[in-house]
């Protein structure tokens, strides 16, 4: 591989869930450090890119990585999704199916810790700091990869808007716009059959984005999975509310993660995992608008009512950032460049109070973000308190952890 680097060799990756706000933080950074004479390296499908790279010059590592130029970012960067592709997978505990080929004579195990190779990947490729971009799940293996002394500066991404350490993640103004617009969209249908509208959001332990469309006014209830709630309150709550619209329909937002009294576990669409443990999760906005029709005449006069039921899913992370994930991973991008250039590593560069910040990176790891029910949420009344809102941040809950 050519060594065009002047100050250094700078790596970015993206992992998790795709949203809008990937390839605009992509560009800030790239642009920012050709600037400032760094050579600029993408690194494809997030931590499986890295893990697969064959160390020989002569091997072709197209599918693992490529040269990023401020041509190719300019174009990408106004796009949503992220043009180096991504992937759930994680180094330090890789299936023996999906050990690369030229390593399976060395990993044998079921599961297997390849972070040496990723290290030993990275310095091939002559890499001096590595921006990986994502969620907890992705960053907590960047945490693994600083305290085995590699010099990471990480950035927050993710819809759900729960990595600890900041009051915002890419990817979350663009959700909850979508989630408001999608709502409105299908109020018609909901209004013209008279039904109760459930709709099935993203967000498995945390709850913001089903909090802050209904604080916005796109729903009448919302239920989260900081919350088990009671099926028979929340139908009666929405007969009451359907009753007081002139157009006689009312509208639920469910996170994927929240269960009412009686479920064990939150709903799954599978019980295969991901490399972080997790299942596929869904199921429970047709589980809640089952139980809806089911106890409606409870409260309507004997009447059942029916019930609209969409799960929005990959809709609100589909397509192009909205100006707040335009502006954001900009300015995130250069705040990771403002830290290399310092010499600074092993941070999180975040937004808190309303100011652009970094944190240490392990607070990814050493702490959780979730709805501060007591603060934010009328259990009593299923949907978000609205009390004083003098000198909140900008968007009114942050998380406790």
């Amino acid at each position: 591989m050519a060594n065009i680097k002047n100050k250094g060799t700078i790596g970015i990756l993206t992992g998790g869930g795709d949203v809008p706000g990937l390839n605009p933080a992509i560009r800030a950074i790239t642009i920012r450090a050709l600037r400032e004479g760094y050579q600029v390296i993408g690194l494809r499908r997030g931590w499986a890119g890295v893990m697969e790279i064959i160390r020989d010059k002569e091997a072709d590592n197209s599918d693992c990585y490529t040269v990023l130029t401020e041509q190719l970012v300019n174009k990408a960067g106004r796009s949503g999704g992220t043009f180096l592709h991504t992937s759930r997978m994680n180094p330090s505990k890789v299936g023996k199916i999906d050990v690369p080929a030229h390593l399976q004579s060395t990993f044998k195990k079921e599961i297997n810790d390849i972070t040496s190779e990723v290290i030993k990947n990275l310095e091939f490729l002559g890499i001096d700091y590595l921006i990986p971009i994502g969620g907890d799940d992705t960053l907590s293996y960047a945490v693994r990869l600083y305290r085995e002394g590699f010099k990471v500066i990480a950035i927050p991404k993710t819809m759900d808007n729960d990595v600890a350490g900041t009051d915002y993640c890419i990817g979350f103004s663009t959700c909850v716009t979508r989630t408001i617009n999608m709502t409105n969209t299908l109020r018609t249908s909901a209004g013209s059959h008279e039904r109760i509208l459930v709709l099935e959001v993203f967000g498995r332990y945390s709850g913001f984005t089903a909090m802050l469309p209904t604080m916005a006014g796109a729903a009448n209830r919302c239920v989260i999975p900081e919350h088990k709630f009671d099926i028979e309150q929340l139908t009666e709550l929405l007969i009451e509310d359907r009753k007081q619209n002139p157009s006689n329909y009312s509208v639920v937002l469910v996170s994927e993660g929240a269960t009412f009294k009686g479920m064990k576990d939150m709903m799954m669409q599978s019980h295969e995992k991901d490399a972080y443990g997790h299942v596929k999760l869904g199921g429970i906005g047709v589980a809640v608008s089952d139980k809806i029709k089911e106890l409606s005449p409870k409260f309507n006069n004997g009447n059942a009512v029916n019930v609209i039921n969409q799960q929005l899913g990959y809709l609100v992370r589909g397509g192009d950032p909205d100006a707040i994930d335009s502006i954001v991973p900009m300015a995130y991008g250069n705040l990771a460049l403002d830290l290399v250039l310092k010499g600074i590593h092993g941070r999180l560069v975040v937004l808190r109070n309303g100011r652009y910040d970094n944190a240490p990176v392990d607070v990814v790891t050493n702490s959780s973000k979730f709805v501060d029910v007591k603060k934010h949420y009328n259990a009593a009344r299923l949907r978000p308190h609205f009390k004083s809102f003098e000198l909140q941040p900008l968007f009114i809950m942050t998380g406790s952890s």
